[in-house]
This record gives C-alpha cells, sequence and structure tokens, in this order.
C-alpha cells in the first residue's frame, strides 16, 4: 500500500529518482546531497494541488509571497556549503516550507533555521515532522540579525536575496566557515562567501539566479 511519504505516479519514488539522475547530470557530485534528496519526499512540502510538479526543476510558491527552491538550486548550494568537507554547524535563513531545512539535517549534526513569518514557520514544523527530521531548531525572528545566541557557524546559507551581506552574519561565521547567498535587486547572482583564518573575506561570483528578497522584521 503507498504511503502520502512514498506517493503515487508523478510524485512516486521513481520521479523522485529522475530528479536525482537530472541533478547528477547537471554537475551536482556530492553522494551525500544526492542521497538526502533521494530520500525526501519533496511533494510533502509544496501545496496539495502543486504535488504533481513537486519533481520539476521549478521554484514552487508556497503562499505568503514565497517560494520553494528549484531542486538544482537547494543541490547546488548544499553541495558549495559543503565543499567536500563534514561542517558541523549551519544556519539558515529564510526556512520557508523546510524543505531546504530537511536536506541540511541529513547532512549537518547542528542545524539552526530562522522565518520572519510565523505562519511558514508553523508549517515547516508540521512537514518536519511528517518526514521525521525533528533535529533542526527553528526560530522566528530577522533573518538580517542572524542567530547569535547559538553562534558561530560553520556554514551560513540564506534563501532570499539581499543587497549586501548582512554584517551579522559575517560576524557569526567561524574563521574556516562559508557562507552561500543570493545578492542584487534587479540582477541576483549566488556568491559564495569564504572567511579565511585570520578573519578577512573571499567573496566569489556564481550563478545568476532568482530568488524572493530578504525583507527585514517579522510578521
Amino acid at each position: 500500500m503507498n504511503t502520502p511519504q512514498l506517493g503515487i505516479g508523478m510524485t512516486s519514488p521513481r520521479t523522485r529518482t529522475r530528479m536525482v539522475d537530472r541533478l547528477r547530470e547537471k554537475g551536482i557530485a556530492d553522494a551525500r546531497v544526492l542521497a538526502a534528496m533521494a530520500e525526501l519526499p519533496r511533494h510533502l512540502f509544496v501545496e496539495n494541488a502543486l504535488a504533481h510538479r513537486a519533481y520539476d526543476d521549478d521554484a514552487l510558491p508556497i503562499g505568503h509571497g514565497q517560494t520553494i527552491s528549484q531542486p538544482f538550486t537547494v543541490a547546488r548550494m548544499t553541495e558549495l556549503l559543503l565543499n567536500g568537507k563534514s561542517p558541523r554547524k549551519i544556519l539558515e535563513i529564510g526556512t520557508g516550507c523546510g524543505y531546504q531545512t530537511a536536506v541540511l539535517t541529513k547532512l549537518f549534526p547542528e542545524v539552526y533555521s530562522i522565518e520572519r513569518i510565523a505562519a511558514l514557520l508553523d508549517r515547516a514544523r508540521a512537514n518536519l515532522r511528517a518526514v521525521k527530521q525533528v533535529r533542526a531548531r527553528l526560530q522566528h525572528g530577522d533573518g538580517h540579525l542572524g542567530l547569535p545566541e547559538a553562534a558561530p557557524f560553520d556554514a551560513i546559507i540564506m534563501t532570499a536575496a539581499a543587497s549586501h551581506v548582512p554584517p551579522a552574519l559575517l560576524e557569526q561565521l567561524l574563521p574556516g566557515g562559508r557562507m552561500i547567498l543570493p545578492l542584487g535587486t534587479q540582477e541576483q547572482f549566488l556568491w559564495m562567501i569564504d572567511k579565511q583564518e585570520d578573519g578577512s573575506i573571499q567573496k566569489t561570483r556564481l550563478d545568476p539566479v532568482r530568488f524572493v528578497p530578504l525583507l527585514n522584521g517579522q510578521q
């Protein structure tokens, strides 16, 4: 008998396997990332009416003007964060529906995530319970401020576009750590921010991307 976790038809494990095969073909090489995304039922993180599109390589609306990132973007950002290593502690800015959080929870021993929209945070908690990924520590707050009480972090990922790198996040990143985030307004790019052991910052511009903007405050 099929369960919601397994899915059927366009939400079946076979469809999820095809998604992972496409990610591999597009250059995602970290076996840990591919395995995590092969295991997680992405269709449980989207609206029922959009479940048949869950394994397409598209961003999908999740309400409140927010989106779940396309699978390739999730895989790409996660692979860049891992960088062939095994970082321990990560901060996610923008929990959203919890899908990226679930992927991170499979790969990092300590996951912290901030979401400014309380209703989305409640949904993310329910989604993470549904897929039995409950170790992440979720916080309602302003992502610009990070989470100083839990800092420092080995890695930071931001799932909304800022006009500049929030200074608080740079402060909360450990020397030797890495941050992946989209920057820009009209034109956005993915950026890799490496904090050197001496505290200096190295910035590398990567792929053109399209994310919702990072907003101040809470709601």
